[in-house]
């Protein structure tokens, strides 16, 4: 898996300077300023500029700076490769590509950003985050996850997938007729799977109703359980309960630390396996609870 911290990641529309300049003081793990569908056709080409200014001049902290482009099928895409690279690419940490339903589609833009970096003398290499966000590219998802040294995750976007796979959602307004669990589950686990077997991070979607926070919690806690890593925030209100809930909780932690202790200890006394609280502690326990206090290191809860 790769190293940065994707617990929270906050959309912004490109073409709005005063989210753009609140979004660079939050607590957010990867902020990212759209030009895609936050930013109205019109508004596109300004928006560059602002998101150039932006990654520019302002404080951004800790805080993962990226871009979501638009998709290869449109006109806008070359240019703002273009515009940004050339406009703030010393600046950038990630580029954030959309609509990918094949490797080709996510190779274009690694062209494009290989070539800029060459040109323009950028030494630090920008990552890509792709959307799985089509029924072609949630076929094509293991093949997507592999296809480029340049990704770090892949993630799953619900809004465009719902529609590409014909889901039908108004039908549910009738409770008789509501789908008996979790509807995106197997797509989580499909994409979750392709992730961690390419090494690379899944984040889950985002959740349109931004005051809710119990049903948001909620939907990272469905993520978290199955792998993920992290989840969109489409309003900062949304920031905490990402950043809480993909993160160990001192209870997890600690039992995480008397699990590896335990194993260690084992392995030091010429046994594979030792019981501990009343569970068995083998090294398939040691691989389950070796993350966790990775995790928590990572983002300063232990040295």
């Amino acid at each position: 898996m790769t190293n940065r911290l994707r617990r929270s990641e906050l959309a912004v529309p490109a073409s709005n300077p005063k989210l753009v300049e609140k979004a660079a003081g939050s607590d957010a793990d990867l902020v990212f300023l759209d030009l895609e569908d936050a930013t109205a056709p019109a508004a596109k080409e300004g928006a560059r500029q602002i998101a150039i200014d932006g990654l520019n001049e302002l404080d951004w902290g800790r805080t993962l700076r990226a871009v979501r482009v638009n998709d290869h099928e449109t006109e806008w895409a070359v240019y703002d490769m273009v515009s940004i690279l050339e406009g703030a690419g010393d600046k950038l940490d990630i580029i954030i590509i959309p609509k990918v339903k094949k490797p080709s589609d996510l190779l274009f833009f690694e062209t494009m950003l290989l070539s800029l970096e060459r040109k323009l003398k950028i030494n630090k290499p920008i990552g890509l985050e792709v959307l799985i966000e089509e029924a072609e590219g949630l076929g094509n998802v293991e093949e997507i996850a592999r296809c480029s040294e340049r990704l770090e995750a892949l993630i799953l976007g619900f809004g465009d997938l719902a529609a590409s796979m014909g889901m039908r959602f108004g039908h549910e307004l009738d409770k008789s007729y509501k789908y008996p669990g979790d509807i995106w589950s197997a797509h989580r686990v499909r994409l979750i799977a392709a992730c961690r077997a390419a090494g690379i991070d899944a984040i889950d979607g985002p959740f349109g109703n931004f005051k809710d926070d119990e049903g948001y919690r909620a939907q990272c806690t469905y993520a978290a359980a199955l792998g993920a890593v992290g989840k969109w925030c489409i309003h900062p209100a949304q920031i905490p309960h990402a950043n809480a809930v993909f993160a160990p909780t001192e209870k997890e932690l600690k039992v995480a630390q008397k699990m590896v202790a335990a194993y260690a200890a084992s392995v030091e006394a010429g046994s594979g396996a030792a019981g501990a609280g009343g569970s068995l502690v083998d090294a398939a326990t040691e691989r389950l609870y070796r993350p966790v206090i990775d995790r928590a290191r990572q983002i300063g809860m232990i040295e």
